[in-house]
């Protein structure tokens, strides 16, 4: 009886080890695909910023175009946005049967929009407007970190990225009661993108914002760019009517005044991504956010009319380290020296000199800044407060986006240091060590940070001092991992609570629930593979070419650990080959590999959906998310359709890239001949198409 039960005990503990390592294989491929995909988009912006950086526009015209469409957003004016988006001028028909707002929003406004996006109806354009109006007008006013104290709670609750899953979003407010007086959330980022359900998601969390401005608090996420919501479907998502143009660019104007991070207690830190070992909390406290309206878009300041002013304000004096240039840049900005005060006795005059000298260090503090007298804004409280510590440090542009970066998009790590996160393609990856010091440094218990997909839905590491929360649950695929949020009391110890929101994981049984159910596994995992296939058939010349190089004698075979060395080489995606080889390709007797019939084998999968051929497939799956992002560049009014203005412009800039000779007449051919339909307009298949000819004449 105990041979048997020792026998029965080994058997179980293999096969549960061997779940467990068909659970981490899954989830390490769809984590590396992620990853690489973040890694193509900040490659692609870098491409065009490089191509914006040589270009040399030959008129005024051609310049401020490429600018509106490489810096979308950043070209409105606070008066131009508020009349571009002007929401009062639409009228809402009586056909509509939707929800409807009115200012100030009540909590029945609240449960109103629940019911109706339950329902999947959709709120009008008109009130969609006004709540942004009013939510940025809000987010003005907040500072940098917003502080949460539990002492006016019972307790807060923190959620994770939601990434676009209402479903989550409704689960969390059924378990745990909608945000009230007695119960604060804190949003921790990444509201969209992925998901279908973005717009609603935002509409639902501003309006609870501006219902409970002290219980609701958002932090930005480094998915609230505008640049990352090119590639991950929001700006295609909220384009759904004639008015989403104007939604999105206000959408983009919002993001960059949300708050960077959270405190609560003075005791816990809550920030998207994580930290770095230059993370300063008082600098984070007093940057400019809305300066930065994609974090993608890292720019070096000019600062070379600027150092004196800079080191004038710290204290210190440019003229020992530059005498030549120091009285010419002296002469471009002066501080204004505040006259004689005049007696307090008579009050009006007093009142005026008081006035006069806050203006002219305004003006002053703007020309230091680089805003002009025509972009003037009502003040914030971010510039109320680098107004306030003028005689404090002056950071350039390149730390405080350096600063920005880190916190939404580094990752920990578990060994000791800090270094640069190439995963990702931004960021960094920070030690226990960075944990240690930057708590200590602040007087902090723990950090929250989200930005990570986790399988139960949360994580503790660094010594339990980093807490990773994430809340879409069924991210990758139904059932691949659970959502959570945590609750913190008076006492900031966390309380988790974990869910699935998809209706298919609601009908598993109680045994299929239990642990990670085979199969679910084989669910997940035939999910994980048939994306790994794709990724594999999408590099096939690449990898013809790395075979090639181990097949000196040109056999058509190789070996399979020359396979595994070959396919890493291609797609630097950090798999474990060997072990996901058997998922992968055909047991063979001599342990060689015939890879031209492997590689026909993936074509032919491919090819069964869809029916092209197979060398231009293969070039469409490579590149099908670049082209859709770089369309989605080119058509900045998000209208779907690219103008012959617009390709013009573009194609100026890429053949001054390339070196191509083209005159007007010849691009307005090209562009005659893409638009198939002579509709005047080019659509995303036609662009497509474009390319799809292109290759078969080649």
């Amino acid at each position: 009886a105990f041979k048997a039960a020792v026998l029965i005990q080994r058997w179980y503990r293999r096969y549960v080890a061997r779940l467990e390592m068909r659970r981490r294989c899954t989830w390490r491929i769809f984590q590396s695909i992620e990853y690489a995909c973040e890694q193509d988009q900040i490659k692609l912006h870098n491409f065009f910023s490089y191509l914006m950086d040589h270009f040399t526009p030959s008129s005024s015209k051609e310049r401020d175009f490429i600018s509106r469409m490489f810096i979308s957003g950043e070209s409105f004016k606070e008066a131009e946005l508020e009349k571009y988006c002007d929401y009062e001028s639409m009228e809402v028909p009586d056909s509509y049967t939707g929800p409807r707002l009115s200012f100030p929003l009540l909590p029945d406004h609240a449960t109103a929009l629940l019911e109706a996006f339950k329902q999947k109806q959709q709120l009008h354009a008109r009130y969609v407007l006004n709540l942004l109006h009013e939510t940025r007008k809000h987010l003005k006013q907040l500072p940098n970190i917003s502080h949460v104290s539990t002492c006016y709670s019972e307790e807060v609750t923190v959620c994770g990225d939601l990434h676009g899953q209402l479903d989550d979003l409704f689960l969390i407010f059924y378990k745990n009661g909608l945000p009230s007086p007695s119960k604060s959330y804190v949003f921790n980022g990444d509201f969209v993108d992925r998901g279908k359900q973005s717009l609603e998601i935002l509409i639902v969390l501003f309006t609870f914002l501006l219902i409970y401005p002290k219980e609701v608090h958002l932090n930005r996420g480094n998915h609230e760019d505008h640049m990352v919501n090119l590639r991950y479907g929001f700006c295609a998502g909220a384009d759904r009517d004639v008015h989403g143009k104007k939604i999105l660019k206000m959408i983009q104007n919002v993001f960059c005044w949300l708050p960077l991070a959270t405190l609560i207690d003075q005791k816990v830190l809550i920030i998207h991504g994580g930290i770095s070992d230059t993370t300063d909390l008082d600098m984070l406290e007093k940057i400019q956010r809305n300066k930065f309206i994609s974090v993608l878009r890292g720019k070096k300041r000019k600062e070379s009319n600027r150092n004196v002013e800079i080191q004038e304000i710290n204290g210190e004096s440019k003229v020992e380290a530059d005498p030549a240039g120091s009285e010419a840049a002296l002469s471009l900005c002066p501080q204004p020296r505040p006259t004689q005060a005049p007696s307090m006795t008579n009050r009006l005059e007093f009142s005026r000199w008081v006035r006069q000298t806050v203006q002219e260090q305004i003006e002053w503090c703007r020309r230091l800044v680089d805003i002009s007298e025509s972009e003037e804004e009502e003040l914030t409280y971010s510039s109320v407060v680098s107004l306030t510590d003028l005689d404090g440090p002056c950071w350039t542009r390149q730390e405080e986006w350096k600063q920005i970066l880190d916190i939404l998009w580094s990752d920990p790590m578990p060994q000791d240091g800090c270094r640069a996160n190439t995963v990702r393609g931004g960021g960094c990856y920070f030690g226990p060590d960075v944990t240690t010091k930057i708590l200590e440094k602040y007087n902090l218990q723990f950090l929250i940070r989200s930005h990570e997909c986790k399988q139960e839905g949360y994580e503790f590491c660094h010594n339990r001092k980093v807490l990773t929360i994430f809340s879409a649950s069924n991210y990758y695929e139904i059932g691949s991992n659970r959502g959570a949020y945590v609750k913190l009391g008076p006492d900031l110890v966390p309380h988790f609570v974990q869910y699935q929101a998809n209706k298919a994981a609601h009908t598993l049984t109680m045994t299929q629930r239990q642990g990670f159910p085979v199969a679910l596994i084989s669910r997940v995992e035939e999910s994980a593979f048939r994306a790994l296939r794709e990724k594999l058939f999408a590099h096939t010349s690449a990898l013809i070419s790395a075979f090639k190089a181990y097949d000196k004698d040109n056999t058509g075979r190789i070996t399979l650990s020359n396979w595994a060395t070959a396919v890493e080489s291609v797609l630097h995606l950090g798999l474990p080959w060997r072990m996901l080889r058997p998922q992968l390709v055909r047991s063979t007797a001599d342990g060689m590999l015939e890879y031209k019939s492997w590689l026909d084998d993936l074509a032919m999968e491919q090819r069964s959906q869809e029916h092209i051929q197979s060398s231009l497939l293969e070039v469409i799956y490579r590149n099908r998310s670049n082209l859709e992002t770089i369309f989605r560049i080119i058509d900045r009014d998000h209208s779907g359709l690219i103008s012959f203005e617009e390709f013009h412009q573009t194609w100026k800039l890429f053949s001054s890239h390339m070196n191509i000779e083209l005159t007007d007449d010849g691009i307005n051919d090209l562009v005659r001949s893409i638009d198939f339909n002579k509709d005047g307009n080019i659509d995303f298949n036609e662009f497509l198409e474009a390319f799809r000819l292109v290759k078969q004449s080649q």
